[in-house]
């Protein structure tokens, strides 16, 4: 059995808490690790490695850092199908979105590969009388991230590769579920030539996650997770002084106006709705169609698409979905489903009774299916993270776009329609951060940037893109004049451009 540590200072150490969880393998039920729990001193003594380390990487000039991340893409490239394998055994998504996951990844790294042009600062020549006025970008110093379970290698490279490539030092403290692929990352960024303690790797629950937030030399903190831990880590954060982006939970909609494409909205629907079994941020929860004969073609069409889903372990090939992470979040997923019943949703195809041959123990279910979910109903209301799809229907344009812009939740949106008006009008007004036109995971490329609204972001900066960079740098502005025979005197009054 694996025993999983921490890594700090360039090297896997042993956890000295005496406090571990448990890893599964979610194909089998198996636990295949124990991963140690730090403590507040085993954290403390992470941020004083990284302290140490972090002033010669800030010194170090630009195009070298540049050159760490360009090599640490390569070892990923050459370590993929290992990356992906673990990260499969211990998330239980199949080895094609695993190696998605760690795609998305890496694009975010290779935007930090571009470091010398994006740290570029402002400059303006003879701003007054032979005074030049210019900013320059500096790193923070030593920043954290505290990452979920369900992008075990995109959400961490999203948050340690620009944060790193900035200049300042990293601690990242993964999810306990499955930590396997995180620690690899770590390796493989010392292997890339990256100095020790300027990426340290912290396993932990909840101690940890607060000892991070109380640090003091902790100056910002990057967070995914559900939305009560987002406000939570938000709230904690900024009251101890630090630069806070937090990301919670969602319910992304699709629209479906009466003149879509009816087959490319089914196909959208079932890959977003139910692909890794619905343990995304940007999952499709609900469906939303406008009008009853939109909606009875769409149900009509959705429920053999979904009885025929084949589930099966992470490593079969033709699987559209694995198991769900663990015992206790499968026995969420399906309580959720109980309750959609008992609040009079009409469930269409209910997978809770799959077994998978050979595979009994594992955290397995099939695809479900409601239709005539309402509004009020606390499986619309609350995020349910599973291979559960609902479909609310809406009456109207209005009535639709009402429903994602009246939402808690404020995370990713779809619309699919042929009118381009409708497509703009909804773009414009919907109070969702992130629109997808006829694609169903609006999820932006590396070089823009990733947020929602309302309750599924806490703070002002997002992660990727330009904001990345600024959420983990501040900028100094000079004002430079250089003796030129030029006197004024004493001035005794703000200096203006009169």
């Amino acid at each position: 059995m694996r025993e999983i540590g921490h890594f700090i200072g360039g090297k896997q150490v042993k956890g000295a808490s005496g406090r571990t969880a448990d890893v599964f393998q979610p194909m089998t039920g198996e636990v295949i690790g124990k991963v140690a729990l730090a403590s507040k001193a085993e954290l403390r003594a992470a941020v004083e490695n990284a302290k140490a380390a972090q002033p010669a990487w800030a010194a170090t000039n630009l195009q070298r850092r540049a050159r760490v991340m360009f090599k640490f893409l390569e070892l990923v490239q050459r370590d993929y199908d290992a990356l992906a394998d673990l990260l499969c055994r211990e998330h239980g998504k199949t080895i094609a979105d695993a190696k998605g996951d760690i795609q998305r990844g890496v694009e975010v790294v290779e935007f930090a590969c571009g470091i010398p042009h994006l740290m570029k600062g402002e400059f303006t020549d003879g701003a007054g009388p032979g005074i030049d006025l210019y900013s320059m970008r500096q790193p923070l110093g030593v920043v954290a991230g505290i990452t979920p379970f369900n992008f075990p290698a995109m959400i961490p490279m999203w948050k340690f590769a620009p944060a790193i490539a900035c200049g300042n030092a990293f601690i990242l403290k993964p999810s306990e579920r499955d930590p396997g692929v995180p620690m690899r990352l770590a390796e493989l960024m010392i292997e890339a030539g990256l100095p020790a303690g300027i990426l340290n790797v912290v396993n932990g629950d909840k101690e940890a996650v607060d000892a991070i937030l109380d640090d003091p030399d902790i100056r910002a903190v990057g967070f995914v997770g559900s939305s009560a831990i987002a406000e939570y880590v938000y709230t904690r954060g900024t009251a101890n002084g630090k630069r806070v982006q937090a990301f919670g939970g969602a319910k992304n909609h699709m629209i479906v106006m009466p003149d879509a494409d009816m087959d490319q909205v089914v196909d959208a629907l079932m890959g977003a709705g139910y692909g890794s079994a619905g343990e995304r941020c940007m999952a499709i929860a609900v469906a939303v169609p406008v009008g009853k004969k939109t909606a009875d073609n769409l149900v009509d069409r959705l429920i053999p698409r979904v009885e025929s889903l084949k589930i099966g372990p992470s490593t079969a090939a033709d699987a559209d979905f694995g198991p769900l992470v663990t015992k206790q979040h499968l026995e969420k997923v399906r309580n959720y489903v109980e309750l959609g019943i008992k609040e009079g949703a009409k469930l269409k195809v209910d997978g809770r009774g799959f077994k998978m041959q050979g595979y009994e123990n594992g955290f397995y279910m099939g695809g479900c299916l409601f239709d005539e979910v309402k509004p009020e109903m606390r499986i619309y209301k609350e995020e349910i993270f599973g291979p559960v799809l609902s479909v609310v229907r809406a009456k109207d344009y209005k009535e639709a776009l009402d429903l994602p812009s009246k939402h808690e939740y404020g995370n990713g949106v779809a619309i699919f329609t042929r009118d381009g008006d409708a497509a703009r009008d909804f773009a414009a007004k919907v109070d969702v951060g992130m629109v997808g036109i006829n694609f169903a995971i609006p999820v932006p490329l590396a070089y823009h940037t990733f947020g929602g609204w309302k309750r599924s972001f806490f703070g002002d900066l997002n992660q990727h893109g330009p904001d990345s960079v600024r959420f983990y740098t501040k900028t100094k502005t000079i004002t430079a004049r250089w003796p030129s025979g030029i006197k004024d005197g004493a001035e005794f009054v703000i200096p203006t451009m009169k």
